[in-house]
C-alpha cells in the first residue's frame, strides 16, 4: 500500500489594479507642441517675393535670340513704311481737299483719258492679233505688222522724227532757280499724262535721258548744256497734257513758287525733229524664253 503526500494548494493572489497616473496639468500659457511656428505663417510672403525676383531676373536684361532680333527689325521696318505711306497719302488727300472744283474735274478727266488710252492700245493689239490669225498670207501680214511696229518703236526710242497734236511748254527762269530735278519732275508728269515724244530745246528725250546741274548755271541733258528758257515740245493729247501740268501742287505751281513762269500752248501739230543715235548694248543681251 503506497502512501501519497498531500500537496497543499498555493494561495491565490488577487490582482490589484495599480492606480493610474494622473495627467500632468497643461499650462495654458505654454504653446502647444502641435501649433505651427510663426515662420510657417510667413512662408507665403517669402515665396511671393522669391517669385517676383525670379520673374524680374528672367525679363531683365532681355535675352534675345538672333531670330527674335531679325523679327523685331522686320516689324520695325514694316511699321515705319506704313507710317510713311499713311503720311504721304494724308498729304495727297489734303492737297485734293483744298483743290477747287474745276481742278478736281480736270484730275478726273485726266484719269478717264488714261483709261481710254489703255483701252485703245488693248483694242489695237487684239486687232493685230486677229489679223495675223485670220490672214491668208500670214507671212506678208506679219512683215507689215513688223514694219509698223518698228516705226512706232522708233518714235518711242527717239531714232525717228515725230509729229502730231501736242503742246509747247516754255519755262522762263530769270532768277536761275530752276534745277535739274524740277525739269525731271516735269518730264515725268508729261510721260504719266501720255506724252509719246518729247524734246527739250534741241535734245530728244528718251528712256535713259539724264539731267545734271551745272556749276555755272543751267542744266545739262544727256551731256548737252541747255539754258533757259526751257522749251518742251511734246506730242500727245493736249486735253490730257495741259490739266496734268496745272493740277494743284503740280509742275506749274512748283515752278511759280521758284519765281519761274510756265507758259503752255496747245497746238494741232507739233514737230519733234531731234533724234538720237542708238548705242549697241555692251552688257545686255536678249533673254531667251
Amino acid at each position: 500500500m503506497r502512501l501519497v503526500k498531500a500537496v497543499e494548494p498555493e494561495p491565490v493572489r488577487e490582482a490589484v489594479a495599480e492606480p493610474e497616473a494622473e495627467p500632468e496639468p497643461v499650462d495654458a500659457a505654454e504653446p502647444s507642441e502641435t501649433a505651427e511656428p510663426e515662420a510657417v505663417e510667413e512662408s507665403p510672403a517669402v515665396d511671393r517675393n522669391a517669385g517676383r525676383r525670379r520673374l524680374r531676373a528672367a525679363l531683365w536684361p532681355p535675352r534675345l535670340s538672333r531670330g527674335q532680333l531679325v523679327v523685331a527689325l522686320l516689324l520695325f521696318s514694316l511699321g515705319l513704311a506704313l507710317a510713311i505711306q499713311v503720311r504721304s497719302t494724308n498729304d495727297h488727300h489734303n492737297q485734293l481737299r483744298g483743290a477747287r472744283q474745276e481742278d478736281l474735274v480736270r484730275i478726273l478727266d485726266e484719269l478717264d483719258s488714261r483709261q481710254q488710252r489703255l483701252q485703245q492700245e488693248k483694242a489695237e493689239l487684239e486687232q493685230s492679233l486677229a489679223k495675223l490669225e485670220n490672214s491668208s498670207n500670214q507671212a506678208k501680214e506679219a512683215q507689215e505688222q513688223t514694219r509698223k511696229k518698228m516705226t512706232e518703236l522708233g518714235v518711242l526710242a527717239g531714232t525717228v522724227k515725230a509729229t502730231g497734236p501736242g503742246i509747247v511748254l516754255t519755262v522762263d527762269d530769270p532768277q536761275g532757280l530752276v534745277k535739274a530735278d524740277m525739269l525731271l519732275d516735269t518730264l515725268q508728269e508729261l510721260r504719266a499724262a501720255g506724252a509719246e515724244a518729247i524734246q527739250i530745246n534741241d535734245v530728244r528725250v528718251v528712256v535713259n535721258t539724264n539731267f545734271t546741274d551745272l556749276s555755272g548755271g543751267g542744266v545739262q541733258i544727256d551731256g548737252k548744256k541747255v539754258s533757259q528758257p526751257y522749251r518742251f515740245t511734246v506730242v500727245g493729247n493736249p486735253q490730257d497734257l495741259t490739266p496734268a501740268l496745272n493740277i494743284p501742287g503740280g509742275v506749274v505751281r512748283t515752278l511759280e513758287s521758284h519765281q519761274a513762269r510756265a507758259t503752255i500752248t496747245q497746238q494741232q501739230k507739233v514737230v519733234v525733229d531731234a533724234v538720237v543715235d542708238l548705242k549697241t548694248p555692251q552688257y545686255a543681251k536678249p533673254a531667251s524664253k
